[in-house]
């Protein structure tokens, strides 16, 4: 046996060993917990040919994070079954090799298509829940009862609260356990009135985020340069600004979970 035919055959021993020990197994995800991921049933506008929905990169870049640090993902629409996507986001512009890769992987767009209604969730199942975004969010996350009680059961058990961009339209109802806004005096952040103008459909949403945020008592803030990278962790609240900080929350949703699993290993 050639001494190259040695070598390459550990490199491709040591290759092999390195990915089994990367992926996540069903074993690990029941150590690490399960997160929550919501995603919208809502693809028009009202005066739009151009279909709204999910933002991909919204959805992907947070659950490629949370599978690769062995958290189990279930995800949840306010009805169950399909979840549209954002004809915007699917742009070269927009999407990244590992959307892409998704997009192209049957099994994960099967998931799309089969989310569980909202009803049916049991939020003493997870550790977080994180609403993703897109326009079509702004309809059918505020008004959700289900919603409402899944994202304030998990809070009230010492879960986070966590979205990006348009969802946080989720945290809208949401309040404590004395009944006051959750958001009230919260730092906060979402889509700004400015992106939104930006994006040229100010005029077809049916309010303005910030705005609700804003008027819900949060703190909100945001980035000095429209569409750029902004995330904010207050306490169990972990929330990003747009598309282009969904890699961020997601990191920032890691930690949050690091923390929450090292409060609960104290005495």
């Amino acid at each position: 046996m050639s001494m190259c035919y040695r070598l390459a055959l550990l490199l491709t021993s040591l290759l092999m060993m390195k990915t089994a020990i990367a992926a996540p197994t069903p074993a690990s995800f029941a150590r690490a917990g399960k997160v929550l991921v919501v995603m919208t049933n809502h693809d028009h506008y009202p005066g739009r040919s151009q279909r709204t929905g999910l933002w991909l990169t919204e959805l992907t870049h947070v659950y490629d994070a949370l599978q690769g640090a062995g958290y189990g993902v279930d995800f949840v629409s306010p009805h169950g079954g399909a979840v549209p996507l954002d004809q915007r986001s699917l742009g070269w512009l927009y999407t990244d090799a590992a959307a892409r890769a998704h997009l192209q992987d049957p099994a994960f767009m099967a998931l799309l298509q089969s989310t569980t209604p909202a009803a049916n969730v049991d939020p003493t199942a997870y550790r977080a829940i994180f609403y993703t975004g897109g326009h079509g969010t702004m309809w059918d996350y505020r008004g959700s009862k289900e919603l409402k009680r899944i994202a304030e059961g998990i809070y009230r058990h010492g879960g986070i609260v966590s979205s990006v961009c348009h969802g946080a339209a989720g945290l809208l109802d949401l309040q404590a356990a004395d009944g006051s806004p959750l958001l009230a005096g919260r730092s906060v952040t979402g889509f700004s009135n400015v992106e939104e103008a930006l994006s040229g459909v100010k005029d077809q949403v049916p309010y303005l985020l910030q705005s609700e945020l804003e008027a819900s008592g949060a703190r909100y803030e945001k980035s000095l340069i429209p569409f750029g990278r902004f995330v904010l962790t207050d306490g169990r609240l972990v929330t990003g600004q747009n598309p282009g900080s969904s890699k961020a929350v997601a990191q920032a949703l890691l930690a949050a979970l690091q923390q929450q699993a090292a409060a609960r290993r104290q005495p």
